[in-house]
C-alpha cells in the first residue's frame, strides 16, 4: 500500500515543505503558524485543481434535476418491478451522460491527498517521528514540535492526555461537522428546485448526506492529528464559500435561490423603468384634471 501512495506521500509533503521555507522567514522554521499555513496552502492549492470537477458536479446535479420528471415517470410504470426501474434508470442517466453520485466526486477525488496527509503527519507525532516523502529528519521534528493555539499539530484526540489538545481537536472537529451539515443544508434549501419528497432518489441522497457526513466526521475526527483536523476544516470552509458563490450568482433554474435572483433583476429593470411610468401617470391625471372645468361651464349655461 505503501508503494502505490508513495508519490501522493512525495506530493503532498513537497507541497507542504516548499510553502513551509516560503514562510518560515516571516514567523519561523519551528513556528506553529508556518506549518499550519503550510497545510491551509495545501487545500488551496488542492481545491483550485479540483474546481474542473466541481463544476462538472453542478452540470450532474442540474441534469438530475432536469430528468426529474422523467425519474417518476419510470418510477410509476415500474413500481412493481424494482430491477427493471433500477435497469431503466441507469439507461436514463447513460443517455444524458449524468450520474447521480457526482456530488460526491470532490470528496472521492480528496480521499488519496486525505489519507497521504494523515499518513505523514501520523509519522511526525510517533515517538521518534517518522518521515515520508520529501519530509528530512529536521523537518519532522520541526513540524512535531509545532503548534496550533498550544496544541501539537502532530497529537490526537485519542493519542494524548493533554487538555489543550482535546479541547483544540473538539473545537476543529465541530467546525468540521458544523461546515459540512450547513453547506448541505444550503444546497437542499436553496439550490435545489423544489420538489416532491416521496420516492426521490436525488432529496434522498442529498438527506443521507446531511446528516451522514457529520455524524462520520465526528466519530473519526477523533483518530485524526490536528494538521489532518485544520486540512479537513479548511477544505470545508473552502466548499461552503464556494458553494455560496455558485448559488448566488449562477442558482439552479426552478430553485428558492434562483426565483430570488429573479425577483432582484426584476426590481432592478422595474426601478430603471419606473422614471417614466411615474412621468407619464401624473400627466394623464393632470389632464384629467384640465377636463373638469369644461364640465362646469356647461352647468353655467
Amino acid at each position: 500500500m505503501d508503494s502505490i501512495l508513495k508519490p501522493l506521500y512525495i506530493a503532498v509533503s513537497w507541497v507542504i515543505v516548499t510553502i513551509h521555507k516560503a514562510l518560515s522567514p516571516i514567523f519561523g522554521a519551528d513556528s506553529g503558524v508556518s506549518w499550519s499555513l503550510a497545510i491551509v496552502g495545501l487545500v488551496i492549492l488542492i481545491r483550485v485543481i479540483l474546481i474542473p470537477l466541481f463544476v462538472k458536479q453542478i452540470k450532474s446535479q442540474r441534469a438530475l434535476t432536469a430528468l426529474q420528471p422523467h425519474m417518476k415517470e419510470i418510477q410509476k410504470k415500474y413500481k412493481d418491478d424494482r430491477q427493471k426501474q433500477s435497469e431503466e434508470m441507469m439507461k436514463l442517466y447513460k443517455e444524458h451522460k449524468t450520474n447521480p453520485l457526482a456530488s460526491c466526486f470532490p470528496i472521492l477525488a480528496q480521499a488519496p491527498i486525505f489519507f497521504a496527509l494523515f499518513t505523514v503527519l501520523n509519522g511526525i507525532g510517533k515517538n521518534p517521528p517518522v518521515k515520508h516523502g520529501v519530509l528530512t529528519q529536521e523537518d519532522v521534528v520541526s513540524a512535531a514540535n509545532a503548534k496550533f493555539f498550544g496544541a501539537p499539530i502532530s497529537q490526537t484526540f485519542l493519542g494524548t492526555d493533554i487538555t489543550t489538545v482535546k479541547v483544540v481537536t473538539v473545537f476543529l472537529i465541530a467546525l468540521m461537522s458544523l461546515t459540512t451539515f450547513t453547506t448541505q443544508r444550503q444546497l437542499m434549501l436553496k439550490g435545489m428546485p423544489k420538489m416532491d419528497s416521496s420516492n426521490n432518489m436525488m432529496l434522498q441522497q442529498q438527506k443521507i448526506m446531511l446528516y451522514a457526513f457529520p455524524v462520520i466526521f465526528a466519530i473519526s475526527g477523533v483518530n485524526f492529528p490536528i494538521g489532518v483536523l485544520i486540512y479537513w476544516s479548511t477544505t470545508n470552509l473552502w466548499t461552503w464559500g464556494q458553494q455560496f458563490y455558485v448559488i448566488k450568482r449562477n442558482p439552479t433554474p426552478g430553485s428558492p435561490a434562483y426565483e430570488e435572483l429573479q425577483r432582484k433583476n426584476a426590481k432592478k429593470s422595474g426601478h430603471s423603468e419606473s422614471p417614466s411610468t411615474e412621468a407619464v401617470e401624473p400627466v394623464e391625471d393632470l389632464k384629467g384634471q384640465r377636463n373638469q372645468p369644461k364640465k362646469k361651464k356647461k352647468k353655467n349655461k
